[in-house]
């Protein structure tokens, strides 16, 4: 029985790169083995095993073929005589298809490299190992995530074409909602998120899985707003905005999704984009519902393509258009939601050509005129209503009333805009 550590582990060690965890395949040992030695067996349907001390998972060496049944539709084969060159073959990257012994010191002559991850390394490339990538339509979207994190690596001319095949065949027109969206919510997440989506544009995969999204390239906004002119260069922008201020996963998915009304807006009226917010409002629900996203992402990336050209706009709203502004919004209910849809509006208006590292005030602006409305004491004013004999909605409006009053208070003393 030999054991190596595997993929990702591998791949960052030889990048200097921190290593958080570890993967770990064995060869030439039986599930019988590894219970005795006191490995604890979790995998249903291949056999993975938790270390007793660490509980790091151990694979045994496998390979897969596909079918309907299975692990990700995959039939699982795994003998003693499986090598470690056949289950490193399985894998989907180069640079994730070595392994690196028990006591390895970080010697990369020491690294089993059957398909040149290491030279792929050094030349910044993502590069699939075998035909067999075609059996996954995930590996897209993996490729794409990759790019997104590893974002000075190009992905292999023969790689991107099998993309291209794979889409062609329909191979990602049937994937499962759920594995498409822990992808490119992964994706989000990455130091570079427009390098998934350019991925998958240039493949033909954006088309079939977003095409809300994809439609966006080629449609002009007015010059003086967008110097960058195209709204899929704006909307990447905006996304790698995301990335750079270390947003969360919830304003990430808002940015990219915030302006996909623009795709759809009469042609005769371009580059003005009227009313484009409601029409983005539809389709982030038909995207969200599709995607299956959890309810409070897909609220957020809702409240941010409705509102944000208010937000942006702020300044010019009085008192009771601020207060009809924060109840549109529920930012009295949820002030946190409100501050993370200020935080992605920030992020639309620095991620255009030029504006970058321009101060966005309104965040600032509206979180301190939020703290306003927060700060009337609600019970006091219902109390007092309560006792002229007032009741439900008109209680309602004499809270409302102190707040917009509380609201003009601020904005006569606010200091000026520098």
């Amino acid at each position: 029985m030999q054991i190596y550590m595997v993929g990702g582990a591998v791949r960052d060690r030889l990048m200097g790169q921190p290593v958080n965890d570890h993967d770990w395949v064995v060869v030439g040992a039986l599930p019988e083995e590894m219970t005795q030695l006191g490995y604890t067996a979790v995998g249903r349907d291949f056999p993975v095993f938790l270390h007793p001390q660490t509980h790091e998972e151990y694979a045994l060496a496998r390979t897969e073929r596909k079918s309907g049944r299975g692990y990700r539709g995959f039939v699982v084969q795994t003998s003693p005589d499986v090598t470690l060159e056949e289950d490193l073959s399985r894998r989907d990257l180069t640079v994730n298809a070595m392994a690196a012994p028990l006591d390895w010191s970080g010697n990369a002559d020491a690294v089993v490299d059957p398909y040149d991850g290491q030279r792929d390394l050094r030349d910044k490339v993502l590069r699939h190992v075998t035909d067999a990538f075609r059996e996954d339509p995930v590996r897209i979207l993996r490729i794409a995530r990759f790019a997104a994190r590893f974002a000075d690596f190009s992905v292999a001319p023969e790689t991107i074409a099998l993309m291209r095949e794979m889409v062609a065949e329909g191979e990602v027109d049937h994937l499962v909602p759920e594995r498409v969206w822990q992808e490119l919510s992964r994706g989000l997440m990455e130091p570079r998120p427009s390098r998934m989506f350019e991925v998958l544009r240039e493949c033909g995969a954006l088309k079939v899985l977003l095409p809300e999204l994809d439609r966006l390239w080629g449609v002009p906004q007015r010059a003086e707003y967008h110097p960058e002119v195209d709204t899929g260069v704006h909307v990447m922008m905006v996304v790698d905005m995301s990335a750079r201020l270390q947003a969360p996963a919830g304003v990430r998915l808002a940015c990219l999704m915030h302006d996909l009304g623009k795709g759809t807006t009469p042609a005769d009226i371009l580059p003005r984009h009227i009313e484009h917010e409601a029409r983005s409002v539809d389709l982030v629900n038909a995207v969200c519902d599709r995607w299956r996203v959890p309810n409070d992402l897909h609220e957020l990336a809702v409240l941010v393509a409705r509102e944000h050209g208010n937000i942006h706009r702020s300044k010019e709203l009085g008192a009771s258009a601020l207060l009809r502004l924060f109840e549109r919004c529920d930012a009295i209910r949820k002030p946190a939601r409100f501050e993370e849809a200020l935080f992605a509006c920030e992020c639309d208006a620095r991620g255009r050509l030029g504006f970058e590292n321009n101060p966005y005030p309104q965040r600032a602006r509206l979180t301190h005129a939020l703290q306003t409305v927060l700060d009337v004491k609600t019970g006091p004013i219902a109390g007092a209503a309560a006792k002229r004999g007032l009741k439900g909605e008109a209680i309602g409006a004499a809270v409302a009333d102190a707040r917009r009053e509380a609201l003009r208070a601020w904005l006569s003393n606010e200091a000026p805009t520098p």
